[in-house]
């Protein structure tokens, strides 16, 4: 994950982090498409982000323990395999904070059999482990090291393929007598 995470840092800017009153921008910026808010990755170092994570997924894949492990990470490295051929034009994965703000599941909650779905290792093999469970569904847990790099990448949720990411639009909506209202895209409060 360390050269996923030192090539991603490489492409994409800073998350709207002000310098302090002791650097100058190229110190804080020490790519030059930094310096413009609206330059894009180079498709080349994207295309190589992707395969980075194409290969961690096809590496695993090699030695999947089951037969329906190897067909999930077949199915991700299919699914990057258009973002490696023709790169987008920005990253649309999540930022580091959202990784970092992901619900931790604690110990206690997991049985003995519950595995990630990337590694297939179980959970409670490690005495260490980091499980974080994503928003699209509480069945939807990875060890954070597996699940990273997909999101940060992707942005989406590797088993439904939910964005993840987002915040939740809501559209104030102006009734006919001038008050606003606002409208829940979700469906969050209905």
């Amino acid at each position: 994950m360390s050269t996923f995470t030192a090539h991603l840092h490489n492409i994409v800017a800073p998350d709207d982090q002000p310098p302090s009153a002791n650097t100058t921008p190229s110190s804080t910026h020490p790519h030059p498409h930094h310096h413009n808010p609206h330059a894009v990755p180079n498709p080349a170092d994207t295309s190589a982000l992707f395969r980075l994570i194409q290969d961690q997924m096809g590496t695993l894949a090699s030695t999947a323990p089951t037969e329906s492990n190897r067909a999930f990470l077949a199915s991700l490295v299919e699914a990057l395999e258009l973002d490696v051929a023709r790169p987008p034009r920005q990253i649309e994965g999540v930022a580091q904070e959202f990784l970092d703000g992901l619900d931790r599941v604690p110990r206690g909650r997991l049985r003995a059999d519950d595995a990630c779905p990337i590694c297939a290792e179980r959970y409670l093999d490690d005495p260490y482990c980091l499980v974080v469970e994503l928003p699209c569904h509480q069945s939807h847990r990875f060890d954070l090291e597996c699940v990273g790099p997909w999101l940060r990448g992707k942005g989406t949720c590797p088993l439904c393929r939910k964005e993840v990411g987002k915040r939740r639009e809501v559209i104030v909506v102006e009734k006919e007598d001038g008050e606003e209202e606002e409208d829940d895209m979700d469906g969050l409060y209905a």
